[in-house]
């Protein structure tokens, strides 16, 4: 991690305008939000993904480079699901062209501002020490799905302490198969350098880049094809970030290391 003082001066410089930014949304989509009339509120929705994609503009550290998007339907529900390297994740998946709900940790709806925002728009609130939680959780995207809008997961539901890919839970394969809808599986790489955890330096001016899968289809899968289901996806995803970063597959996938 870059910490000289160059870089943490353009690090402040990078969080002053992305903070001005967000901060000149609130209003702005509070707007929307009260003529938003749609049952996903969807445009209240797709203004919230554009917030990530200015912010992904505005930063000179960061260039996306995205693969697989463009063959995909925009009218149509899946269930996401991406790595998680880094909180820099947000915005960047935010660039992907359609609107989805994101499932995340009920600590971000209570940070004024971004949880604000996040209510505003929609998104799924999850206690994960709480099982009613998750119940509510379930229903809460069971809905969004049936009325043909996305939800979108990080099924590692933390981010890496260190770029390999954690163990994946079961939470958002057991809705896809319930629901009858198929998983898109997204692999990230190249975040975890841009914004480490537990950092706000922003590391050297990277690529990320992230590739979209075909979807996998969950139509005659029953509940004893979660884990398969599941572990099929993080192959896949970890498969393709060892092949950019030309790494052993092992070698990014924390459970092998862990268990060597």
């Amino acid at each position: 991690m870059n910490t000289s003082l160059p870089s943490i001066l353009r690090s402040l410089r990078v969080w002053i305008a992305s903070i001005s930014l967000i901060l000149l949304w609130v209003p702005f989509l509070a707007v929307i939000r009260l003529f938003d009339r749609d049952k996903n509120v969807m445009r209240t929705g797709l203004w919230f993904r554009r917030l990530g994609r200015a912010l992904t503009k505005t930063n000179p550290f960061w260039k996306l480079k995205i693969t697989g998007s463009d063959t995909l339907p925009e009218s149509r529900a899946y269930v996401v699901v991406s790595n998680h390297q880094s909180m820099a994740d947000i915005p960047l998946i935010s660039n992907l062209k359609w609107e989805m709900k994101w499932v995340g940790k009920k600590e971000l709806f209570r940070t004024p501002i971004i949880g604000w925002l996040m209510s505003m728009a929609g998104d799924i609130p999850l206690d994960r020490k709480d099982s009613r939680s998750g119940a509510r959780m379930i229903r809460s995207a069971l809905k969004y799905l049936n009325n043909g809008c996305p939800v979108m997961f990080f099924p590692e539901g933390t981010r890496t302490p260190d770029g390999t890919v954690r163990p994946f839970t079961d939470s958002a394969f057991y809705l896809a198969i319930k629901a009858n809808v198929s998983v898109l599986p997204v692999a990230v790489e190249g975040s975890y350098q841009c914004l480490p955890k537990r950092s706000w330096v922003f590391g050297s001016p990277a690529e990320v880049r992230m590739r979209v899968f075909a979807p996998l289809e969950t139509t005659g899968m029953t509940m004893r094809d979660v884990s398969r289901l599941r572990d099929t996806v993080r192959g896949a995803i970890i498969e393709q970030i060892a092949a950019w970063k030309g790494l052993a597959k092992q070698e990014v996938d924390a459970l092998a290391r862990s268990s060597q």
